[in-house]
């Protein structure tokens, strides 16, 4: 199955609330899921034969953070986080990129972090990519077995990969920048 054929299957299995989006003609074609139905849709498409997405290759987090005013223009992004998913099929040799979009802070409160239901049912390996998109990014895993951070040390303050992250000048005493 090609992206546009995975995509239309999954219009006619849930609704507009459920697929929220889709880019089919970019170089890696993408599906935008609602974060409320991701376990939902990806269990679908786990265990339908047409799918067979046996592999979840990766899932990391992005930070659409505006940029300077000067490039505002061309932006063309509300600041928000997305989880990316990157599956394929070792059976069926298709792959397909889910994106979910998340607010850079729950409910626009700075300090809450966004969540997204944890795939680590569906595909085991989701467990340690989740963690390192909580460490990095500050996305919560609703559901996760063991959410704690993977690379930075637990008392780490805020998430290096957000854009507007400001990297601290000393730990623990120690100087790191």
């Amino acid at each position: 199955m090609n992206a546009s054929e995975i995509h239309q299957a999954l219009l006619i299995a849930f609704d507009d609330a459920t697929i929220t989006g889709a880019n089919l003609e970019a170089i890696d074609p993408w599906i935008e899921v609602a974060a409320v139905s991701i376990v939902e849709v990806a269990t679908r498409l786990r265990d339908d034969e047409r799918f067979a997405f046996d592999h979840l290759n990766n899932l990391c987090g992005v930070d659409y953070l505006q940029p300077d005013p000067k490039k505002a223009k061309a932006f063309e992004h509300e600041p928000h986080l997305e989880v990316v998913y990157h599956l394929s099929s070792f059976s069926l040799k298709h792959r397909i990129t889910l994106k979910v979009r998340l607010p850079r802070w729950q409910g626009g409160v700075e300090g809450a972090l966004p969540e997204c239901p944890s795939v680590s049912d569906v595909w085991a390996i989701a467990d340690w990519h989740e963690r390192e998109a909580y460490d990095m990014f500050g996305i919560a895993f609703s559901g996760h077995p063991n959410l704690r951070r993977i690379l930075c040390p637990e008392d780490w303050e805020g998430f290096p990969l957000r854009k507007d992250y400001e990297f601290p000048l000393e730990y623990h005493g120690i100087r790191v920048s």
